[in-house]
């Protein structure tokens, strides 16, 4: 455990050092200021505070675009940035075993990940509710937690794929066809299957039902299980769901978010395990 609390300091050092907990912090604290005060644009009725409640559904989709490529960047050169400096031999030949390289590094880069969070959104929830009667914390804290389980999870495909590669550029590359996959690629290869089975008319059906795999492959996506994750659980945003199956609850969209990050962590772990530095 003390192996594991050194590696996860030096990670949380290095990056308190390169400014990434302020940077980060600061375009949180910036942005939600943003869409509290001058969010029209999403429904909110023109300039001024809006509740805490209003800036959740307007940080919504920002989050879900930003948090995954904070994570994937924190993480994608942990381990193959030490292999290509020669760092990582020289911990390796310390009394290290290589999964408490893997958990030091997740613990001490989740650390950034949640302190960049808390900073940012604090201040700015403070800020906006010294201005707005009657805050829904409660609401803004799930927000929150649910905003760091998501850079967890990321920070753990990151580590999976940077003990795959030997170079960073390729590490950086994998992290970036990673974005484009869950952001992008995702639900418009899940949007097509639904047109061909079914046809554009009979997806323009206001009474239309997807299938329920429509609904399991899509959760698949961590960024979609975090969005659902969110709205199931804030109050001012359930409502606009609409009729989701009896699955599609917290319970089930918590296993996908943890199933990533364990899988992930594991299958970083066996592949560093076995690779011959």
């Amino acid at each position: 455990m003390n192996e594991i609390v050194a590696i996860a300091k030096k990670e949380f050092m290095d990056n308190w050092r390169n400014k990434w907990v302020i940077a980060v912090s600061s375009i949180f604290v910036i942005l939600t200021l943003v869409i509290s005060y001058f969010g029209s644009g999403f429904g909110s009725g023109g300039v001024g505070w809006k509740d805490l409640d209003v800036t959740i559904a307007g940080m919504m989709t920002l989050v879900s675009i930003l948090i995954p490529i904070i994570g994937l960047m924190l993480g994608y050169a942990a381990i193959v940035g030490e292999r290509e400096k020669g760092s990582l031999e020289l911990l390796l030949s310390y009394p290290v075993k290589r999964e408490e390289v893997i958990a030091g590094k997740f613990i001490g880069l989740g650390a950034v990940m949640a302190m960049a969070n808390f900073i940012g959104f604090g201040i700015a929830g403070i800020i906006i509710g010294i201005n707005v009667k009657d805050v829904a914390w409660g609401d803004y804290f799930i927000f929150i937690l649910s905003s760091i389980l998501l850079g967890l999870v990321f920070i753990s495909i990151a580590l999976f794929f940077s003990s795959i590669f030997k170079k960073r550029s390729t590490a950086m590359g994998g992290a970036i066809f990673l974005w484009f996959l869950f952001e992008m690629i995702w639900d418009i290869v899940l949007a097509g299957i639904l047109m061909a089975q079914y046809g554009i008319g009979k997806l323009s059906d206001p009474d239309f039902v997807a299938p329920s795999y429509y609904y399991i492959i899509s959760l698949m996506n961590p960024v979609k299980a975090y969005s659902t994750l969110a709205a199931l659980n804030i109050s001012s945003i359930s409502s606009n769901l609409g009729n989701l199956p009896s699955f599609v609850n917290t319970p089930f969209v918590l296993a996908i978010l943890f199933a990533w990050m364990i899988v992930m962590l594991a299958g970083g772990y066996l592949i560093f395990k076995r690779k011959d530095l």
